[in-house]
């Protein structure tokens, strides 16, 4: 991918760097030994004097990363030269760990930027355990990586999932705001707790059967587990989750779907919606 401007302006290349472009400053010192900044087709440091007129380009590639490209079946619902959406199954990993750096989502997209000719990383913008499914995004290079996470930051990508629960709220719809806490210093479950970081969840009843119900969930903040923790603590655990739900109708993964993204295109700004093929029902 490349970043073109074409200057109105004179300045040094820095100043076009961070406020025309948009890139951080981590970003422009770790690209400026890589020899990536053109002007006007010659390859410049960031004290070069642009002019009016002057085109700047940035090339965007990435290096590739250290873990194994792999070859594996991927669901692409999106992609464009600055992101990629997949529609991920339940019960693969997002991305290698210390323990296992194969068989992940991440080796798998690696190998189709191999094949499609793509310098791409691989940049998770949403994330999604194991066994939960649906909608994740990727950014293909860090500076689109940076922006998309200024605007999670700023709640500005909607996110939304379905759930089948065990019982059901007794409203149609609402707000769950409990705070969530490690449940020990080294483990990843997590609890509701007073000392907790501040957790919110919006919730609707979409179908109540047979003493389970279908809920569309909403994170609004982004705490690890949040939607798993925030349906037990409530009283409707999700379904088949091992770790806080329950699991006595014997399903294979929890049921929890990333059903939907919305958003604006960073570089286009364009409006944005991706959803899932992948659903969760009641029948069980």
């Amino acid at each position: 991918m490349k970043l073109i401007h074409i200057a109105e302006r004179e300045g040094k290349l820095l100043s076009f760097l961070r406020r025309e472009l948009g890139l951080s400053s981590t970003l422009v010192k770790r690209l400026k030994f890589r020899h990536v900044y053109t002007v006007n087709s010659q390859t410049v440091f960031t004290d070069f004097p642009v002019k009016i007129g002057d085109v700047i380009e940035i090339c965007m590639d990435e290096d590739t990363p250290e873990y194994p490209a792999q070859e594996g079946e991927l669901s692409i619902l999106y992609e464009d030269d600055a992101l990629i959406a997949l529609d991920k199954p339940a019960g693969i990993l997002m991305h290698p760990s210390s323990s296992r750096n194969t068989d992940t989502l991440a080796n798998y997209l690696l190998h189709y930027y191999q094949t499609t000719n793509q310098a791409c990383a691989v940049h998770p913008v949403s994330r999604l355990d194991r066994d939960t499914f649906g909608v994740v995004l990727l950014a293909k290079n860090s500076h689109v990586h940076a922006k998309m996470h200024a605007m999670q930051k700023a709640g500005q990508i909607e996110k939304l999932y379905h759930a089948a629960v065990l019982g059901a709220p007794e409203a149609e719809y609402g707000i769950i705001d409990a705070p969530i806490a490690r449940k020990s210093e080294t483990g990843m479950l997590r609890c509701v707790r007073e000392d907790g970081k501040s957790a919110r969840s919006e919730f609707s009843v979409l179908e109540r059967r047979n003493g389970f119900s279908l809920l569309e969930l909403r994170p609004l903040t982004g705490r690890t587990h949040q939607l798993r923790v925030h349906c037990a603590h409530m009283g409707f655990p999700i379904l088949g989750d091992p770790q806080y739900g329950n699991d006595t109708l014997g399903l294979p993964y929890q049921q929890l779907c990333a059903v939907c993204l919305r958003f604006r295109h960073p570089m286009t700004e364009k409006f944005v919606e991706i959803r899932s093929k992948q659903t969760v029902c009641l029948d069980f």
